[in-house]
């Protein structure tokens, strides 16, 4: 029995997505292609992406391919019109480098810059999620960004946005809130 791994055609995937969607992110969820297999591609917590093991040093294919990013049944695939291939993720597949406050319907909003690019308010559609390690009390602080799939928001940027936090009294405890387009989200307690 011939066996081999599935290939992933870059230049195809540009062309489908080009052809598919212009510019921003394209249709993945009315995509449905076969399941096509695994490659070795991963991104690991920090936000860097291999192929076979080794960095993608081209930030534009690294780019290219969050944008065709697909989770279900918590597994993570590159998903475009002909085929879905299945790669590994560490954590989350987005990593959030920097935050500004914009002008919203809604009020003041942050908005999160990804490594890749993506341009992410937080807000009902995009919540701010903290989770705290039980052992070490270390926060991981998380974005939602589409299609079930997050984003970690680095340690500086979530020391900005304790900077910019208030303390709120909520049944007993003292909590570090912010407010970001008319939603407010705790990220953490006062001890």
């Amino acid at each position: 029995m011939d066996v081999t791994k599935p290939t992933f055609d870059f230049a195809e995937v540009s062309r489908q997505i080009d052809k598919a969607s212009g510019k921003g992110v394209p249709p993945v969820d009315k995509w449905h292609p076969d399941f096509c297999g695994d490659i070795d591609m991963r991104i690991l917590r920090d936000g860097q992406w291999l192929y076979n093991g080794s960095p993608i040093g081209r930030p534009a294919m690294v780019k290219l391919f969050s944008t065709v990013l697909w989770k279900e049944d918590e597994a993570y695939y590159l998903k475009t019109p002909v085929e879905k291939i299945g790669i590994q993720v560490d954590d989350v597949p987005f990593h959030f480098i920097h935050v500004e406050t914009v002008a919203h319907e809604l009020g003041e909003a942050l908005c999160f810059i990804s490594l890749t690019g993506d341009r992410v308010i937080a807000s009902a559609d995009n919540p701010i999620r903290v989770e705290t390690d039980p052992i070490t009390g270390e926060p991981s602080p998380y974005l939602y960004v589409r299609f079930g799939m997050e984003g970690l928001i680095t340690r500086s940027v979530f020391y900005t946005l304790v900077e910019k936090a208030h303390e709120e009294q909520r049944d007993g405890v003292t909590q570090v809130v912010i407010n970001s387009a008319g939603e407010t989200y705790v990220l953490g307690n006062v001890e």
